[in-house]
Parts: structure tokens; sequence; C-alpha cells
């Protein structure tokens, strides 16, 4: 495992503490590591805004931890992960990074390095976990990473099963969900998959806007104008109004302050072709 990563300041540990709403884990164990898992889902929102606003991403932990910490921001598997690593190492915990291949809809996996998931050792020897803060509407709590049988999850029933090459495949409720390669990584090998889905018309990402955090009763996600709000099972849908209504919808609901509505950003002139587009 990777402990050798930068060694976090006390006060930056603290601070991403409160942000999430933990205060002072007691030691690098099973237990804390769930409740981190936990409330990181509930403090701090799944988002692809910084694709549509044109802010830039760099996958190295100060910018990260400035971006999610400091600016009290979101976003996608690489940063949300990356940030939650270095706070894990920064606790103690033995920390290595996986890179995965989602499975899309048609049931064929996506790109190398399509996302980020993290191999968590803790000192009571319980793991390894694997743990996840970034893929949006997923499990709750860090899973079993050598169990092969159902592990239970307020989110559904998880198993992780053997895959081709000594992959492992990752299933909710019978559906697969990535495929894990389990050799270790380093943040900058994602530099390639982040770019493909920050500017390729192919990615889901550049397609549309998406900001969404767990919470205590569901989930509420904020799609464009669409506010969607899952509560004890139940689905309801509100198209929001004027741009001081959205604005007020991402604070007021995800903590995120912008100066102006996001809007989705048309592909570059060429892109198309350059990724096969037509």
């Amino acid at each position: 495992m990777d402990t050798a990563s930068q060694s976090l300041p006390a006060e930056t540990v603290d601070a991403y503490l409160r942000r999430i709403g933990v205060e002072g884990p007691a030691g690098a164990d099973s237990e804390t590591l769930r409740e981190l898992q936990q409330r990181h889902l509930l403090s701090v929102p799944f988002e692809n805004l910084s694709i549509h606003l044109g802010e830039n991403l760099v996958l190295e932990d100060k910018p990260l931890l400035d971006k999610v910490v400091g600016a009290r921001r979101g976003g996608f598997c690489y940063e949300l992960n990356g940030a939650f690593a270095a706070l894990l190492r920064g606790l103690g915990f033995g920390v290595t990074l996986f890179q995965a291949r989602v499975y899309k809809g048609d049931g064929q996996l996506g790109i190398p390095y399509d996302h980020l998931s993290l191999c968590v050792e803790t000192a009571d020897g319980t793991g390894p976990w694997l743990a996840d803060v970034g893929f949006g509407d997923h499990c709750h709590y860090p899973l079993l990473l050598e169990e092969r049988g159902d592990q239970s999850d307020p989110a559904g029933t998880f198993r992780i099963a053997e895959a081709p090459y000594g992959d492992l495949d990752v299933l909710r409720d019978g559906k697969p969900q990535f495929r894990l390669d389990r050799r270790p990584r380093q943040l900058a090998d994602f530099e390639a998959g982040a770019w493909y889905h920050r500017t390729s018309p192919a990615s889901h990402f550049t397609q549309k806007l998406v900001c969404s955090r767990l919470t205590d009763e569901g989930r509420i996600t904020l799609s464009g104008r669409r506010l969607v709000t899952t509560a004890h099972g139940e689905r309801t849908e509100r198209e929001l109004g004027g741009d001081a209504e959205v604005l007020s919808a991402y604070r007021d609901h995800f903590g995120v302050e912008l100066d102006r509505v996001p809007e989705v950003r048309k592909p570059r002139a060429g892109d198309a072709a350059q990724y096969g587009g037509e």
C-alpha cells in the first residue's frame, strides 16, 4: 500500500474533517473508514461543473484539496477519490489507487482509466477495503475487497467477483458497475482518462450537467435546471426558473457558491473528428 504520498499538515486534515462533518477520528480503523466514506458522500457533491465553467483540473493533492476543502466544491471520480486518498493517508490509512473501466448501458466496458477507486488498509487489519466516494449513486460504505459473497449496503446488495486477467468486477444488485485492475497506480496515471472525460463529445460528462449528493432520506440531484429529489423511495422533479433560483439551489442543497449558472459547453470544432465522431 502506498503510504508515502504527501503527509498532510494537521490543520489540513482538521479542515477536511470539518468539511465532511466528522469530529476527530481516533485512529485508522474500519469503523472510522465507514464513517468517513458515508459523511463524504453526504457532504461533498459529485459534480462536473468545472468542465462547463471552463475551470482547470490538476490531478495533484494540493489543487484537489484546495477545491474540495478550500472552495467547498465537489468533483468527479478523479477529484473526489484523489482528495479522499490524501485525507486517508493523512489519517494513517494505507491507500493504493486502482484504475477501473465502467460498464456502459450496452454492457460494454468503457475506456481504461475510466474511473479511480481506492484500496484501503486499516490499522485493525480487517481489510483491505474498496472505498469510493466518486462513483455517484453507489455503496454508502466500503466493501471488503477479498470477500466474494454478497455484501449488504443501504444502496443495495454488492458483490465483488473474479474477472479475466486477475481483474475484479464490482456488481450492484447483480448488475456489473465497473471492472477493477488491481495493479497500483499513481494519480498522474489518470490524466488521460480525465482529459478524455473533460473534452470528448463521447463522454457523458461533456453532454450534460450534474451535481448530486447522498442525503439522509435518499438523494438530491441538480441536472441543468431540473432538481430531482428522492426521499424514502419517492422521486420528485421540479424545473427551476431564473438564474437566481438555480444559483440558490446550488448553494442551499450542495453548498456550492457560483457567480454564474453553468451551461453545457458545445464541443469545440474538430473534437468529434478527433474522437471518431461524425
